[in-house]
């Protein structure tokens, strides 16, 4: 089980990683296959269905991690992240995977990997590096954001392995297997996602530890005019995640001015140096609006202190700019389907 693994919480500050909608979209996806509903899992963590309809959507990698902490809950198997890779296409992941999908050999898939990894997540970085023989595909978990760090290593390693065996048509296997985190009492389920590897737990990284040989391994049905035009894709996709949208400019002044009143259209305008028109038709070109935005901010930042048992719901309605707790209550039962008391209490019991 990986319960001691992923139950210790490393306190650090909040961030702002992201990763994308379709990286959810396919734990949901998988977990579906264990019988549990995506919906009320979505619900639950207070996400809006209607955000994993759009394919550019990101979502806050501290999302991810509450629903990787509800999926466990609610399936009784601290293990599920393991089986990830063989429950999903692990050539789903949009446009890196299509990137892959096209490289010559797998070694430039990986180098692929490495240089495209914020597309999927900011929260992991993906490098690798030779070792005599062998070739070592690490994964660092770099967002304070990841407080679960098994679930997060285990879905990746596992999602790693299948895409390596979906792109050759080969059932490769790895030399050795390391894990970042304490041996769990029982390994029963990554010998067998794993296995014939060697498994090893405490290791100062976690990584796929291949032979180099593999490197070479062709890719089946890769087409070279294809590769360009999805690695122009994806090369755009980086810029704009280097390029702080004007959604996220207006979401920090949000949260800088948001104490214990509403943030208004005009005040965020007047920090940024714009006119109100001007910076409402700029969202509009970035399919938003400074309400969606103002809302968002807001379900988020109230999760977070539901979390926090020495705020009341009153507190938590004040912080937020909130005129009364009735309108707080009403706004929060839109967002997540539930009262925030009901949503504490379901948090304290899981």
């Amino acid at each position: 089980m990986a319960t001691n693994a992923s139950s210790a919480i490393r306190p650090a500050p909040a961030s702002d990683h992201r990763l994308s909608v379709a990286s959810v979209n396919l734990v949901l996806f998988a977990v579906r296959q264990r019988g549990l509903d995506p919906g009320e899992l979505a619900r639950a963590v207070g996400i809006d269905p209607a955000r994993l309809r759009n394919p550019d959507e990101r979502l806050p990698i501290r999302t991810m991690q509450h629903l990787w902490q509800e999926i466990v809950s609610r399936s009784g198997d601290p293990s599920i992240a393991l089986s990830i890779g063989e429950l999903v296409n692990p050539l789903s992941f949009g446009v890196l995977a299509y990137v892959m999908m096209h490289c010559p050999s797998l070694g430039q898939a990986f180098q692929k990997l490495i240089q495209y990894q914020d597309i999927v997540c900011e929260g992991i970085r993906t490098s690798g590096r030779h070792e005599g023989s062998a070739y070592v595909l690490s994964l660092q978990l770099t967002s304070p954001d990841i407080v679960f760090p098994a679930y997060a290593v285990e879905s990746e390693l596992s999602v790693y392995l299948a895409a390596m065996r979906a792109l050759t048509g080969q059932t490769l296997v790895a030399r050795e297997v390391w894990f970042a985190y304490p041996r769990p009492t029982d390994t029963s389920q990554h010998e067998r996602v794993f296995g014939p590897a060697q498994l090893r737990f405490d290791t100062p990284e976690s990584a796929l530890v291949l032979d180099s040989a593999l490197l070479d391994t062709p890719i089946l049905n890769a087409s070279p005019g294809l590769f360009t035009l999805f690695d122009q894709q994806a090369d755009e996709s980086m810029k704009r995640l280097k390029t702080p949208a004007l959604t996220e400019r207006v979401r920090t002044e949000i949260l800088v001015l948001m104490k214990g009143e509403e943030p208004t259209l005009a005040a965020v305008a007047d920090r940024l140096a714009m006119g109100i028109r001007t910076l409402q038709l700029h969202l509009k070109s970035e399919q938003t609006s400074y309400q969606q935005i103002l809302d968002r901010v807001r379900r988020d930042m109230a999760i977070k202190h539901l979390r926090e048992p020495h705020f009341s719901t009153t507190d938590i309605a004040y912080l937020l700019g909130f005129a009364e707790p009735s309108v707080f209550f009403r706004s929060f039962r839109k967002w997540t389907g539930q009262t925030p008391g009901a949503y504490r209490q379901q948090l304290y019991a899981s």
